[in-house]
């Protein structure tokens, strides 16, 4: 049997300023996956991660 629908949700994180900036070193937008407690944290999710594209660490914030 399947179990059901737990807490803990998968989350993926997207920069910033990947977004909004258009002279970066290389193109695209750096994301990551994560999880997260749906019960303790129920507002969206931001994190400070290494960004590729910009190559410097940057805001990433929870799109889905």
């Amino acid at each position: 049997m399947a179990k059901s629908k737990g807490a803990r949700i998968i989350i993926t994180l997207e920069c910033t300023e990947c977004r909004t900036n258009s002279d970066k070193r290389s193109p695209g937008v750096s994301r990551y996956t994560s999880t997260k407690n749906r019960r303790n944290t129920t507002n969206r999710l931001e994190l400070k991660k290494f960004c590729p594209h910009c190559n410097k660490h940057t805001v990433h914030k929870e799109i889905k």
